[in-house]
Formats: structure tokens, sequence, C-alpha cells
């Protein structure tokens, strides 16, 4: 037998150890999959010396790199802290018309779908353009508006009976019980979904819940709660009251937007033109931002 015929029989005999090793040892670990184990085994022995040689090297490689350690600071990990962007339905989009200009279309079927679409999403900030279909010539129509506007009303009732009752106790929350409320409130009553004589009662209470805050810590009330309370005081035209949660506004915050607005509105009702140019001049001679709003509420009344 030649010196080469030797040498290559040793090359299969070593490559064949190498990939009864590499078999056994896999077996050990169980972390790798089965099949690319074997699939690995029959190419070192198709492949010898080659075959174990790459298996090696793609091993090392493998182990160098991932060792190293990772930067997991830009990585989230809570689902909480994620946000998906999902692409727009173009198609819906452009079949979406304001609720207003929907009850004017004679075609009941299409009103009635509408109305159906409603109901299906979120519908708590569309009460007052719902509460309009009351008076729709399709009584199917109606009746759809009806139900949503008695479940959420209904709803909305028992919830501030509820809420009023935890306002009594006193305790720890009792601040922010009564905090709590007048923001529950809010959104119904500024859609003015109710009857004129319960819009005023469900106002007082809302009011009444703010003065026990106030009395007990004023410093927890905000600003925004303030704001909300002399609108809704504006609405029912209880001025005297909202005079003094204007009042109460500006000596909290003086150096907010809304303590201002308030107290423009609560002028423009009244048509005190000089108490009115009197808080716009304090207005511009102090450093806060003027919005939009109060551009055209200050263009409006001069």
């Amino acid at each position: 037998m030649s010196q080469r015929m030797k040498l290559f029989i040793f090359l299969l005999i070593i490559n064949l150890i190498v990939i009864v090793i590499y078999l056994v040892w896999n077996h050990i670990r169980r972390k790798e999959n089965l099949r690319s184990v074997w699939m690995k085994a029959v190419m070192m022995f198709l492949c010898p010396v080659v075959g174990p040689m790459f298996v090696l090297l793609s091993f090392i490689l493998f182990k160098l790199f991932s060792s190293q350690g990772m930067d997991l600071s830009d990585v989230v990990f809570s689902k909480d802290r994620t946000e998906n962007f999902l692409r727009p339905d173009e198609e819906m989009e452009r079949n979406m018309v304001s609720l207003e200009e929907a009850l004017e279309v004679t075609d009941k079927k299409s009103l009635r779908t509408l109305m159906l679409n409603v109901i299906r999403g979120d519908y708590q900030n569309s009460l007052s353009s719902i509460n309009l279909a009351l008076n729709s010539k399709d009584s199917e129509t109606a009746h759809y508006a009806a139900s949503i506007l008695q479940d959420v009303l209904n709803n909305f009732r028992s919830q501030v009976q509820e809420k009023y009752l935890l306002c009594q106790e006193e305790n720890e929350q009792q601040v922010e019980n009564c905090v709590n409320l007048v923001e529950y409130m809010n959104p119904i009553l500024e859609q003015k979904v109710l009857t004129d004589i319960e819009q005023k009662s469900m106002t007082d209470k809302m009011q009444e819940v703010l003065q026990k805050a106030w009395d007990l810590d004023k410093i927890r009330i905000s600003s925004t709660v303030y704001e909300k309370v002399c609108q809704r005081l504006l609405e029912i035209k209880d001025y005297e009251k909202c005079t003094l949660w204007c009042d109460r506004a500006m000596e909290q915050y003086p150096r907010v937007l809304s303590s201002y607005t308030c107290q423009l509105k609560l002028c423009f009702s009244c048509g005190n033109k000089e108490k009115f140019f009197q808080v716009m001049q304090e207005l511009r001679s102090s450093d806060i931002i003027i919005d939009n709003e109060t551009l055209e509420l200050i263009r409006t009344f001069m």
C-alpha cells in the first residue's frame, strides 16, 4: 500500500472520529436542532477535512461575535410602551362624513347603516351629533339615536350618583374623588345632551363638589378643572358663581392662559366691556402666549 493511500485512510479515520465526537457532544448538549446536527454530520462525512474545518470555523466565529456585550438601552420589552402605527384605511376615510351632514341624506338605508357604524364605534364624544338624529324623519334612525342616548345618560346618572356619594365620605381621597367627579361629568355636560333643567342641576352639583375640594385643599385643583367648571357655569348663565371661580383661578394660576380666557369669556357674556379690556390689557402685558381661540374672541368683542 502506497504512502498516499495510508495517509488518505488515516484522514478518513480521523474524520470519522471527529464526526462521532461531534454527534456525541451535541447529544449531550441538546441545544441544537437534531435535524441540523445530522445534516452537518453528513456534510462532514462527504467532505472530509474541509467539512469539519468549516463547522469548526463557523462555531469559532459565532462564539467570537456573540460573546460581545450588546447595547440594549434602546430595546423596549414592555408592550405598554410600544406604539403601533397602522396604515390608514383610505377607502373608509373617503366615505366618512360628519354626522350632521349625513342626517340630511334622504336614503334611509344609508342613514341607518351610518347610525349602526356609529353605535359600533366610540360615540362618547359624538353625543351632541347623535342628539340631532332624534329629529330625523326616519323613525328607525331616531330610534337608534334614542337608544344610544338613553344608555349613555342612564349610565352617566348612576355613575354621578355613585361618585357623588364617595365625595361625601371624609377620608384621604375626598379631594381626589371630588376632582375626579368634575372631570367625569364635564365630557357629557359640554355636549349639552341633557334637558335644560337637568343640565343646570348637574352643573350645580359639579360646582358643589369642586367647592368641597377647594375648601379642603385648593392646591390640588388644576387650572384645567377651573376652566371646565367656569365654562359649564357660563352655559347655564350663572354669572355670579362663574365670577367666583374665575377669580379663584386667576388668584391660584395668574400665569396660565386659561385663567385669562375664562375672565374674557365671562366679560363677553355679561357685556362688560370695561372689564374685558382691562383683562385683555393684563394679558398683553404678561409673557403668556395667546392662542387662536383667544385672539378670535378678542376680535369678535372689539
